[in-house]
């Protein structure tokens, strides 16, 4: 694992982040998303649909009362908000297991409620808050792919 850290000082910083993210995101991928409640995981998906050239009548919104929410792109977007769930049984109930193997970007907030089914082959990105305006992204790669993007990503978001 690889493990880099990128302090955000403002919103926009954040969305050309995402950006990055997205425009190099590859059919397959899987990003999980943790942090506490409002340290925005949305938002940096927002940014990461913009990157996959999201089309703008297809806002991004939270799928925490929804659970998934899926949008066309360069390649498609499975958004998930596991928030509700108890485990790992009520996601292989609703069939979830075709997104997270699917042929778009899996973006997974709350994945810790994915127990074994947890990809190996992931980026997890752990939003923290600095402040009102600023935020914390501690980047950890579990693959030689995400390992290699990382690096790329944070030397161009550090520049």
């Amino acid at each position: 694992m690889t493990a880099n850290t990128i302090t955000f000082v403002s919103l926009a910083e954040t969305t050309t982040f995402g950006i990055m993210i997205g425009r190099t995101a590859r059919p397959g991928d899987i990003i999980t998303l943790t942090g506490n409640m409002g340290a925005g995981k949305t938002t940096l998906t927002q940014a990461i649909g913009l990157g996959l050239m999201v089309p703008e009548e297809h806002y991004i919104t939270s799928p925490t009362f929804s659970l998934l929410h899926e949008y066309p792109g360069r390649i498609p977007l499975y958004h998930m908000d596991l928030y509700r769930l108890a485990d790992e049984e009520e996601i292989e109930a609703l069939g979830f297991e075709d997104y997270l193997y699917g042929d778009g970007l899996c973006v997974i907030e709350w994945p810790e409620r994915l127990g074994s089914l947890m990809p190996e082959d992931r980026l997890n990105i752990d939003l923290s808050f600095v402040s009102e305006n600023s935020r914390r992204a501690n980047l950890t790669g579990h693959s030689d792919s995400w390992r290699e993007r990382i690096l790329a990503l944070t030397n161009i978001a550090t520049k």
